[in-house]
């Protein structure tokens, strides 16, 4: 980690590729963009990560339209995206942005994304799963508790076993999740189980508000109070 600055009141986070600004990892906005489009137009990154809990206001392209021609705007959801039905509707309208359940390709680095919480309804690690897809949770939880005729609401960001075993035989160089792995005071250890699995470097994770360092520099935690810029010397992608 080459530099890590806490004076500003939001937190951001930079990942740097042999020195060039590349990928922006933005902890849970809350509703609060401004430091993210001001930091977008001043150093243009290639991409922006948001690690969950947006809970948008207003549709997610208009929350952006100042800098959606800058660069390439994804997300993973968090636990707070489904508080509300505004929330929910204006950021999961964008599926194309949405990284949860999938590989992407940003310059060379292959990124997989996992949003959602742990739930003790349905799979509250090291419990054993309730639940393992949302098929046999939708036939259990009764027709009155079903939302447009699916999944409850609240539980759209519940994170079950079919959201891990869908990264079944593919790799990545980094994963973002919104829970922490077990290295977090309240982590958990099937995160580093998915990141195994994937082969995958670095996690980089949201959710906990404060900022959690970890020894061993490949594991970001990504607050919403301070900036952290953090230049990595290189992260090698996936032959």
């Amino acid at each position: 980690m080459s530099t890590a600055t806490f004076s500003y009141h939001r937190c951001m986070f930079l990942l740097c590729l042999n020195g060039n600004v590349m990928i922006l990892f933005c902890g849970d906005p809350h509703g609060e963009f401004d430091h993210i489009i001001q930091r977008v137009q001043q150093v243009k990154p290639t991409a922006v990560i948001i690690l969950g809990d947006l809970c948008l206001s207003q549709p997610f392209e208009h929350t952006f339209a100042s800098i959606l021609e800058l660069t390439d705007i994804s997300f993973i959801h968090g636990n707070h995206d489904t508080d509300e039905v505004k929330y929910y509707d204006h950021l999961l309208a964008c599926p194309e942005r949405n990284l949860h359940g999938r590989v992407v390709e940003i310059d060379g680095l292959k990124i997989a994304g996992l949003g959602g919480i742990f739930r003790s309804q349905v799979w509250y690690p090291p419990s054993s799963p309730r639940y393992t897809t949302r098929t046999d949770f939708i036939a259990h939880c009764g027709k009155g508790n079903l939302w447009r005729g699916g999944m409850p609401r609240k539980h759209r960001s519940s994170i079950f076993p079919e959201d891990i075993q869908c990264f079944e035989g593919l790799k990545a160089d980094i994963l973002v999740t919104h829970e922490a792995p077990i290295a977090h005071p309240h982590g958990f250890l099937a995160i580093d189980g998915l990141a195994r699995s994937l082969e995958a470097t670095t996690i980089v994770h949201g959710h906990h508000h404060e900022p959690f360092s970890y020894d061993d520099n490949s594991t970001f935690n990504i607050g919403i109070h301070g900036l952290m810029e953090v230049a990595p010397s290189f992260i090698s992608p996936r032959s």
